[in-house]
């Protein structure tokens, strides 16, 4: 059975690249019917976030990853960890060191000065004598020496190092008797039968020593994939700026869970030349073994056609579902699916669908400057005016876009005006800007005496400010 993990640090926010990272290990887990676990890294002590532990928990929910179990707590685990340091002390695989930060730092310097990389030169390994008073000692595990310590990575392939290269005997305990990070992500592993690792290649430094204590243990030792890194667009470190931010702010500024996933999924992978993917095509296509060897660049304008495409997809419920999120609740509209309709077409990302929402649905409290120079001049209010008229004494239907379409084109012949005359009066009196989605529509949302109150608006508007 493959049994991945994704293992976070709560000591910030889940950002895009961790959840990259826990999709790949999701897909992989669920193609082959395994189990996907959950581990909060949280033995920093002193850097730890419960608010960040929850805001990992609540971008998993969000984006619909469902992990398998229980969410393991490294925290809840230093008497387990205790217990396998012990182990190692007993069997003379690992020892007490007392050297203390100052002789170490003197050891560095000294090490640079001769141009040697700076390394712990194994004084207490063999200690028989009288530890030193008042010096709480570190555990340090026996690193094999001059050794080859080769693995096979699932992505980069073969990958051989030798230990005097990589690793001086490291420490696995601190003087306070916390356990430090790679020896128990290699405890944990094992204890939680993970069989497949898929992780940053910024980790690619640490497996040799997690092997170091798999060997020491006896256990078995995982698959390792691990993935390049995501990059701007300028082939950098990516930043917030560009997009790497906390995952819950995606969901702030108007993305759909799935889009965000399929983003994710093409940030290194591929299957052909297919770009859309729901959650059960990237189930049953993905593989890491074909995931990139290079780094990938994020592209925001490709998220926003993807999350373009999804809110299209989705169905009015989850639609009027979604924006609620945003203060719009369209439950109770009439038009409701004329307005839906007629405002994705055109809209990137919820947020920006709900302002527009609000724009339609709410009176203009304001015009738009520009607006108003460029297309309220001349002869605009004495069109407005005969339009009022026009709709006051309209006796037909008038609830559909196409009844609205016909009235107007019925009052331009009558008038000998062409669309462009009055295209642009109707929508500012409705949005107060001269954007927004066809007339017709948004005539059929406010309806026929919402439009009246605001073509009045208007020409009282243009009355005040021609004065």
């Amino acid at each position: 059975m493959v049994i991945t993990r994704f293992a976070p640090s709560p000591t910030g926010y889940l950002h895009i690249g961790g959840l990259r990272t826990a999709l790949y290990s999701y897909l992989w887990a669920r193609k082959n019917g395994g189990k996907f676990l959950l581990r909060i890294e949280d033995t920093d002590l002193k850097r730890n976030s419960i608010e960040a532990a929850k805001a990992i928990e609540e971008a998993f929910e969000w984006v619909g990853l469902e992990h398998d179990g229980e969410i393991t707590y490294q925290s809840k685990r230093f008497d387990i960890y205790k217990s396998y340091i012990q182990k190692l002390l007993d069997e003379d695989k690992a020892y007490y060191c007392y050297m203390t930060k100052e002789e170490l730092d003197k050891l560095r310097e000294s090490q640079m000065k001769a141009k040697q990389r700076p390394r712990y030169d194994g004084r207490y390994r063999d200690f028989k004598g009288t530890p030193p008073e008042g010096v709480k000692p570190v555990v340090r595990i026996k690193a094999p020496t001059n050794e080859t310590i080769t693995f096979d990575d699932g992505i980069k392939g073969e990958i051989s190092v030798n230990t005097d290269d990589v690793m001086d005997d490291f420490i696995i305990a601190r003087s306070d008797g916390t356990p430090t990070y790679n020896f128990v992500v290699a405890i944990d592993d094992h204890d939680m039968s993970v069989t497949d690792i898929i992780r940053g290649d910024d980790h690619l430094s640490n497996t040799p020593k997690q092997i170091v204590i798999y060997k020491a243990l006896g256990f078995d030792i995982p698959r390792f994939y691990h993935i390049p890194m995501i990059l701007n667009p300028s082939g950098k470190k990516l930043s917030k700026r560009d997009g790497a931010m906390d995952v819950m702010e995606y969901k702030k500024e108007g993305y759909l869970p799935e889009a965000l996933l399929n983003f994710l999924v093409r940030l290194g992978w591929s299957h052909g030349d297919q770009e859309i993917f729901s959650l059960q095509e990237m189930i049953e296509l993905f593989d890491p073994k074909d995931i990139n060897k290079s780094a990938s660049a994020y592209n925001a304008e490709k998220l926003l056609w993807l999350n373009s495409y999804y809110i299209k997809e989705a169905s009015y419920e989850r639609v009027i579902k979604e924006l609620k999120y945003f203060d719009v609740d369209l439950s109770s509209i009439d038009k409701k699916e004329i307005l839906i309709d007629s405002l994705r077409e055109r809209a990137k990302t919820l947020k920006e669908m709900a302002q527009k929402t609000k724009n339609i649905l709410d009176r203009p409290k304001n015009y738009d400057e520009k607006a108003v120079k460029k297309f309220l001049k001349n002869d605009a209010k004495e069109i407005a005016e005969k339009f009022l008229i026009y709709l006051q004494e309209y006796k037909g239907k008038l609830r559909t876009p196409l009844e609205f379409e016909e009235a107007l084109k019925d009052f331009m012949e009558k008038n000998s005006l062409k669309l462009k005359n009055i295209a642009q009066i109707i929508r500012i009196s409705i949005v107060g800007t001269a954007v927004s989605p066809s007339i017709y529509d948004i005539m059929a949302v406010v309806g026929k005496d919402e439009l009246i109150t605001r073509i009045k608006n208007l020409i009282n508007f243009m009355e005040v400010n021609n004065e």
